[in-house]
């Protein structure tokens, strides 16, 4: 079966919103709560299984698959693991992405041994122009199964390892 884009899919989905038929079977948005965040977890990036980054990037990426959950609300958290190509710096972020609208939001960025919460964080399109690509990449690559976030842990493990396309 073929996988649709998040961007296309999210735009079906709108369209079905506007028939008045169908807009009673779909959940409103409106009462969507984001449960809290735990805190950040440990991350270990010898563990981290690398992902396709942004090409203009002068970063590797890569996501600890220990540190990935799926919320009752829906929203697949994790700890992206991005180290520097020229002196092999090691950052991180404590991120989540919003399948069924095609969001994520930074929580903490992990810097210099300490994570650092981030003060407002808010949802942003995986779709904005950004410097990092990174969360649509993700989606794209295992999180996200069409406007749903995966069936598993393990099935955003193993697409991960194997990816079945670029994005």
């Amino acid at each position: 079966m073929p996988r649709c884009s998040l961007r296309s899919l999210l735009g079906a989905a709108l369209a079905f919103a506007a028939c008045g038929s169908f807009a009673q079977t779909l959940p409103d948005p409106a009462d969507w709560k984001e449960t809290e965040a735990a805190p950040p977890p440990v991350f270990d990036a010898v563990r981290a299984i690398p992902f396709e980054g942004p090409v203009y990037s002068g970063l590797k990426f890569a996501l600890d698959p220990a540190t990935i959950t799926i919320g009752a609300d829906g929203v697949v958290r994790y700890v992206v693991v991005m180290t520097s190509n020229a002196g092999g710096a090691v950052n991180a972020m404590y991120e989540g992405i919003r399948c069924s609208t095609g969001e994520f939001k930074t929580y903490a960025r992990f810097s210099g041994g300490n994570w650092n919460p981030v003060a407002r964080a808010e949802w942003t399109s995986v779709f904005d122009n950004m410097p990092s690509k990174h969360p649509l990449r993700l989606a794209k690559q295992g999180v996200c199964t069409n406007a749903a976030p995966a069936s598993s842990v393990a099935a955003i493990v193993q697409e991960l390892k194997n990816p079945r396309f670029s994005p």
